[in-house]
């Protein structure tokens, strides 16, 4: 599985998400404009020191990142979705795609990918998850319907982790 981010404009989310990739082997696809430089201290502190572990793919834009990615199944979320995440049956090779915290996916890839469309059901009285949180929930089901193959949750001991 792959993890795309359209637009994201918080560090913090942005760098739990990459410790999320790190932890499971997921290429992380951040696409279009960041609210913040890769340099950024806050992003760099929530990935910890799991960044040279993340798998990092940057596209200019939207088009770009279809290009890069052509012939594999995107999974959008958002929450104008009707069908729930956990209504499909996800593949390995599927690329799990994010909007931004503020304005979620961009209306032209939700109509061009209308069929595509997923939500986390929560309660009416919020508005939406944590963009990282949301990335966890989706990405370990998908997980778990592929049976967590080797290749995204082998388990090695991170060098920093003493026994």
């Amino acid at each position: 599985m792959q993890i795309a981010l359209i637009n994201p404009l918080i560090p913090q989310n942005t760098g739990s998400v990459a410790r999320l990739a790190a932890a499971t082997n997921t290429p992380l696809h951040l696409v279009g404009e960041l609210g913040f430089s890769l340099d950024d201290r806050y992003l760099k502190r929530a990935g910890l020191d799991y960044w040279p572990a993340v798998r990092l793919c940057r596209h200019a834009g939207v088009d770009t990142f279809l290009e890069a990615i052509a012939g594999q199944r995107l999974w959008l979320f958002s929450t104008h979705a009707s069908r729930r995440y956990t209504d499909v049956d996800y593949r390995f090779d599927d690329v799990l795609v994010f909007g931004s915290e503020t304005t979620g996916i961009p209306d032209d890839l939700r109509r061009d990918h209308s069929e595509s469309l997923l939500r986390i059901p929560i309660n009416g009285n919020v508005r939406s998850l944590n963009l990282a949180n949301s990335a966890a929930i989706v990405l370990f089901e998908g997980l778990r319907q592929c049976g967590f193959p080797d290749e995204a949750v082998a388990h090695t001991t991170h060098p920093a982790v003493r026994r």
